[in-house]
């Protein structure tokens, strides 16, 4: 039981340890992830940044995904009946929100390069992987050295499924009966935009007073 993020990406820091001297960037996954990347960033000194991706859901089930979106990149799997119109409008759409919410988070700050980096992506746990796998896929072609999943919490279904997919899953914890990321959290509140700026805001000073 984690009493907040802020000392489950403590915990998790010791985990990553071995990447602190690494060429690597810290990739959070909004919002509830930013927290734990900040702890993770602070403590092995690497750059932080967000990684944001967005399902496209099925035009008459829009909780289905059939692709995903991210600010650069995109895939989607072939269904009987979607349109590449319908298709082409989603991603225009899907990655306009994505440039907002980054514009709105980071300013003018480019993206982190990540090609031949060791790319850390962090969220406060995982249940079912399914969101993740999208945005696996996607950072694939953005040739990084390695992949790395860091998460607090994870249930064994997600663990087995995710670590045929990225190079490295590290976790501080594997429950056998898992009942929901919160579950393993004192202190799970929602994380809000205000949240997500204040911690952002606070490693680039961090950065600076290192620096």
């Amino acid at each position: 039981m984690f009493t907040d993020r802020i000392q489950a990406g403590k915990l998790l820091a010791e985990k990553l340890r071995k990447y602190q001297d690494k060429e690597g960037v810290i990739l959070a996954v909004p919002r509830g992830g930013v927290p734990i990347a900040y702890a993770v960033a602070k403590e092995l000194g690497m750059p932080l940044d967000l990684v944001l991706t967005k399902k496209i859901g099925h035009p008459t089930n829009r909780e289905f995904a059939i692709g995903a979106v991210s600010l650069t990149d995109s895939f989607v799997i072939p269904y009987p009946g979607v349109s590449q119109f319908y298709i082409d409008r989603e991603i225009k759409t899907i990655r306009e929100r994505l440039k907002e919410m980054y514009r709105k988070f980071m300013g003018n700050k480019e993206p982190e390069v990540l090609t031949d980096k060791t790319v850390i992506v962090i969220d406060d746990g995982i249940a079912t992987g399914n969101t993740l796998m999208g945005t696996i896929s996607m950072l694939r072609k953005d040739n990084p050295a390695k992949i790395v999943i860091a998460v607090p919490v994870a249930s064994q279904s997600a663990v087995r499924k995710l670590s045929r997919a990225v190079d490295e899953l590290i976790t501080v914890l594997i429950p056998e009966e898992f009942y929901g990321v919160g579950a393993f959290y004192e202190n799970f509140e929602q994380v809000s935009d205000e949240e997500v700026m204040y911690y952002l805001d606070k490693w680039k000073r961090d950065i600076k007073k290192a620096g």
